[in-house]
């Protein structure tokens, strides 16, 4: 047989409901035929979700502090001028957000061992309470590391964050989760076991969120396949991730190797992410990293949704759209109805 014939006998199998498995997993991403992949993961997402949507969103970033100890080995977001935002800056940062008619702020800064829980619970609360913000924020790792620090365990960490207001935890810092990986990212990361401990903790605590992956570095195909693995046997356990993203690496730092992923890898890599989360309803596409052109062809890739406008975008270059209007042009320019969505995938307009 060739290519698209063994392609076609994956697939027939995965549109009648089957899981599709590692080994099956690695040969559509290595030799599957490409549109075939996209063809199937758009039919399985017409099935999933409604057919003529796509959903987005919009929030504002604050990066809390830059002042961070992982050292991850590709990120640049660590500067010499170290800061800590005082609750103030934080509140006018979230009145600015307010002006603009968003209600949604992503917490997130790095591991700044000096900042004390207070000052979490104090800036997550006024957010909520005093601002009516709904607040999304903190990364595994942070998590981690602030309930190493102040010696509770994580889960009575995450009881009074939520009890401050937080309603959700991203999924961030998962980039590729295999132990090469980590070591290559970064040794002082969370491992993979960790990651997905903390995530279904949070998730078993009602802080539900979001999945991804982050290529084009040094991982070989069988790791971006046991990633995906990960995610889906966490999400077994769980059930906490909302979506699923992928990212490509952008050049940050001289020390970290970034390929030059084409757009075709990219899709095909979003048209897997489909066919491989049978436990996962939204497959995002990231217009930050790879813009409007790629993110319309992603919709019919498998995708069912832009992710976001950003205010405040202080690590990657971002190529997405800066409004909602940009936004939903993007989405009625490739055939759909954008529907505004908040942070847990409820219809919010």
């Amino acid at each position: 047989m060739n290519r698209s014939e063994l392609t076609q006998r994956i697939l027939d199998p995965l549109l009648d409901g089957a899981m599709l498995t590692k080994e099956d997993a690695l040969f559509l991403l290595q030799e599957g035929d490409g549109d075939l992949m996209r063809a199937a993961a758009h039919e399985i997402r017409n099935r999933k979700v409604n057919p003529k949507e796509v959903s987005y969103t919009g929030f504002r970033v604050v990066n809390y502090t830059n002042i961070c100890k992982i050292n991850c080995s590709y990120c640049s977001f660590k500067q010499n001028d170290g800061y800590t935002l005082t609750l103030d800056q934080i509140r006018e940062k979230a009145q600015e957000t307010k002006d603009l008619g968003m209600n949604q702020i992503f917490f997130q800064g790095g591991v700044n061992g000096s900042i004390p829980l207070t000052y979490y619970l104090e800036a997550i609360s006024m957010l909520t309470e005093e601002m009516g913000m709904r607040v999304r924020g903190l990364s595994p790792v942070e998590i981690f590391h602030l309930a190493k620090k102040n010696k509770i365990t994580i889960p009575q960490l995450l009881e009074e964050l939520r009890d401050a207001g937080l309603t959700s935890v991203p999924g961030a810092g998962a980039e590729i989760l295999t132990p090469h990986m980590r070591e290559v990212l970064s040794p002082r990361k969370l491992s993979a076991e960790q990651w997905s401990e903390v995530m279904g903790m949070c998730h078993e605590k009602g802080l539900f969120g979001s999945a991804n992956i982050v290529f084009g570095s040094v991982e070989e195909p069988c790791e971006i396949i046991e990633h995906f693995d990960v995610i889906r046997n966490q999400q077994d356990r769980t059930g906490g991730f909302l979506a699923f993203t992928s990212w490509t690496f952008q050049q940050q730092t001289e020390k970290f190797t970034v390929k030059n992923v084409q757009n075709s890898e990219y899709l095909k890599i979003v048209a897997l992410s489909r066919l491989f989360f049978d436990n996962i309803s939204n497959i995002e596409v990231s217009l930050m990293v790879r813009g409007k052109e790629v993110g319309k062809q992603a919709l019919v890739s498998g995708a069912n949704d832009i992710s976001s406008y950003v205010v405040e975008e202080n690590v990657l270059e971002s190529f997405a759209p800066r409004s909602a209007a940009e936004s939903e042009e993007v989405i009625t320019s490739a055939g759909f109805i954008p529907v505004y969505r908040d942070f847990d995938y409820n219809r919010a307009r």
